[in-house]
C-alpha cells in the first residue's frame, strides 16, 4: 500500500498520542485536577487563537449551519456537544490519574479495548449491526478483562471507566456528523472550563499556585500543543480524505506504543495472567477488524 500524506498524518497523530505518557509522568507529583485544569485552559486558549487568526470562516460556517438546522437537530447538536464536553473532561481527568497514579499499562489497556467497547455501545445505543467475528472479538475482550480482574479488580475497573468515558464520548459525537470537529472541540473545552473553574478546589487544582509554577506551565503547554492540538489537526487532516474505518484501525498504534513504553521505558512488570490477557485482547482486536469473504453461491 502506498502511503499518502494523509496516511502519514494519521500515523503521526497516533504515534504522538502513543508517547503521551512520557510528558504526563513529568507531572506525576501534581494533583490530576491541577494538570487537567491547565491542559484545558491552555488548549482552549491556543484553539481560540487559531480560530481567531486562521479559521474564522470555519467558525462562521459552523454557526450558520447550526442556526439553519431544524429545531430538533439544533437541540440534539447542543445536547451532544454538552454531553461530549463532560465526557471528554472526565476521560482526560481519569486518564491522567491512571497514568500517574496506577500504571501506563492500565492506561494503554483502556485505549486498546476502547474501540471494541465503542462498537458495543453503538449496537446498544444506536442499533448498529455487528458481524459474527465482531461479536467473537467482544467475547474475547471480555475474557481478557476477567483475566486482568482476577489479579487487580481496582486497576481493571479504572481502565474500563477510562475506556467507557471515551467510547461514550465517541458515541455522543455521532449525531454531530457534518459539523467542524475542531470548532466543536473548542466549544466543548469552553464548557469544560466553565465547569471546572468553580470545582477547582474539589479537584485538587490551585490555579493561583499553578500560574506561578514554571514547570507545570511549560509541561502543560507541551501537553496542550504537542499532544492535543497538533495530533488533532493531523487526525482531522487525514479524515478529510481517508475513510474513518482506515483511520480507526491505525488508532491501535496509540496503545501499542504505550505498552512498549510501559515495559521498556518505565520498567513496569506484568504477571503471567496479565500478559495472557494482553495477548487475548490483541487477538480480539485483529479478529474484530478482520473481514472474511462470503462463500460464492452457485
Amino acid at each position: 500500500m502506498k502511503l499518502s500524506r494523509h496516511h502519514l498524518a494519521a500515523l503521526a497523530a497516533f504515534l504522538i498520542w502513543g508517547f503521551f505518557p512520557i510528558p504526563l509522568r513529568w507531572l506525576a507529583g501534581y494533583a490530576s485536577g491541577q494538570i487537567l485544569f491547565f491542559r484545558i485552559l491552555l488548549s482552549l486558549t491556543f484553539l481560540l487563537l487559531i480560530h481567531g487568526i486562521f479559521r474564522r470562516d470555519a467558525v462562521r460556517t459552523t454557526w450558520q449551519q447550526w442556526r439553519a438546522a431544524p429545531a430538533t437537530e439544533r437541540r440534539q447538536a447542543a445536547s451532544s456537544t454538552v454531553i461530549g464536553g463532560l465526557l471528554l473532561t472526565s476521560n482526560w481527568l481519569l486518564f491522567i490519574y491512571v497514568i500517574n497514579q496506577v500504571s501506563v499499562q492500565a492506561g494503554s489497556f483502556a485505549y486498546l479495548v476502547c474501540p471494541i467497547l465503542t462498537a458495543l455501545l453503538g449496537f446498544a445505543v444506536l442499533g448498529e449491526k455487528l458481524r459474527t467475528n465482531q461479536w467473537l472479538a467482544i467475547g474475547l475482550s471480555a475474557l481478557s478483562c476477567l483475566l486482568l480482574g482476577a489479579g487487580n479488580i481496582r486497576t481493571l475497573l479504572l481502565s474500563l471507566v477510562v475506556a467507557f468515558t471515551y467510547a461514550a464520548y465517541l458515541i455522543s459525537q455521532r449525531r454531530l456528523q457534518g459539523y467542524d470537529r475542531l470548532v466543536l472541540l473548542t466549544v466543548q473545552l469552553g464548557l469544560a472550563a466553565l465547569v471546572i473553574l468553580p470545582l477547582a478546589p474539589l479537584l485538587g487544582a490551585n490555579p493561583v499556585a499553578g500560574f506561578r509554577d514554571a514547570h507545570l506551565l511549560s509541561v502543560t503547554t507541551v501537553l496542550s500543543i504537542g499532544f492535543t492540538i497538533i495530533p488533532l489537526f493531523l487526525n482531522l487532516y487525514a479524515l478529510n480524505v481517508l475513510p474513518s474505518g482506515t483511520v480507526g484501525i491505525w488508532m491501535y498504534i496509540n496503545p501499542l506504543v504505550s505498552f512498549i513504553l510501559a515495559f521498556l521505558y518505565f520498567g513496569e512488570q506484568a504477571t503471567t495472567p496479565e500478559l495472557i490477557a494482553y495477548g487475548v485482547i490483541l487477538f480480539s482486536v485483529a479478529l474484530y477488524n478482520s473481514r472474511f469473504r462470503q462463500p460464492a453461491t452457485s
